[in-house]
């Protein structure tokens, strides 16, 4: 089945990009630039697509994340530390924004004769944000259906949509995912901070899984204190 993949360059989307590859489905990868002060992150995506040799494309989203304000992701609003399932880590939302790059991932897959579209949304992102949740993306394969009937059959892919961070972190492992290759940090530092709240989820994800974290992080050591405080609450 030839599957497109969206990849930001995270750890989530590279390890399912590799999962894919490995099962032979690969056929590109879409990027979105929405103008993300981590844009950074799609400097990892374009290593990937060359690594595993398909073509990649980068679509130009900085007008529409200009008009999707109020993110920490797009604003000059600070990025929260702490616990990635705290109330404070709703700052990072930016309204609306997988539905926009589902819809185009679907386009593109349309015009190329691809069969899926793949994407990394997980549980831990269901607290979080509201268009990772199963409930979105089974309505979201519905309408894309209906939107293409008669002319193409596009199905979703979302095969972490009910697993852990570290159960990704288990997969990618066992593909061979270069995890030292992604990129997680909402801050786009020159190392990745080890203090936001995806930072820290990274962090713990390759503690639970017992994998080596090979992340050069500003601050690695402040994930268990921010473990500590959420479990504390």
């Amino acid at each position: 089945m030839k599957t497109i993949v969206i990849c930001s360059g995270g750890l989530d989307s590279v390890s399912l990009t590799h999962v894919v590859a490995n099962d032979g489905n690969l056929s590109r990868l879409v990027s979105f630039d929405y103008g993300q002060r981590h844009r950074k992150e799609l400097d990892y995506a374009a290593a990937c697509a060359v690594r595993l040799g398909v073509p990649h494309h980068i679509i130009d989203m900085r007008q529409i994340g200009a008009a999707l304000s109020g993110s920490a992701l797009t604003d000059d609003i600070d990025v929260p530390d702490g616990h990635y399932a705290e109330e404070t880590m709703k700052i990072t939302v930016v309204p609306n924004r997988n539905a926009i790059m589902l819809t185009i991932a679907y386009g593109i897959a349309a015009a190329n004769g691809d069969d899926a579209v793949a994407t990394a949304v997980h549980g831990g992102d269901h607290f979080i944000y509201p268009d990772c949740r199963p409930a979105f993306t089974e309505s979201f394969d519905r309408m894309q259906r209906a939107a293409l009937d008669g002319y193409a059959d596009v199905t979703l892919s979302t095969p972490f949509v009910h697993r852990s961070k570290a159960e990704i972190v288990t997969e990618g492992a066992r593909v061979g995912t270069p995890f030292a290759e992604t990129w997680s940090c909402y801050k786009g530092g020159e190392k990745q901070c080890g203090r936001c709240g995806t930072c820290v989820e990274r962090r713990e994800a390759f503690h639970l899984a017992g994998v080596e974290d090979p992340t050069d992080y500003e601050d690695p050591d402040f994930w268990q204190a921010a473990i500590a405080a959420h479990e504390g609450n």
